[in-house]
């Protein structure tokens, strides 16, 4: 799926995001907080890598459903599956 970068900008707020997220996972290992701690914050960063990845999926299906005149296109539903599934 080739999608616009401007239809993404979203997702690239929601992974720098993740990003300073991880950073901070990473100070509180070596900060040696505590396990449940650590991994509270894992669980939510993964949470929110998933949920990136499904607005991509969820963007490109839009972009790929429609042609450049507006009209509707045929889609391919094994590559959405197989998305959706790598995700799962």
């Amino acid at each position: 799926m080739d999608i616009p970068a401007s239809e993404l900008a979203d997702v690239v707020k929601r992974l720098k995001r993740i990003e300073g997220q991880v950073g901070g996972i990473v100070r509180m290992i070596e900060d040696g907080r505590d396990c449940s701690a650590v991994v509270t914050q894992l669980a939510a960063a993964s949470r929110a890598l998933s949920k990136a990845g499904f607005a991509v999926i969820s963007t490109g299906m839009r972009h790929c459903s429609t042609a450049a005149d507006g009209e509707t296109r045929e889609v391919d539903l094994r590559e959405l599956e197989r998305l959706f599934l790598t995700l799962a």
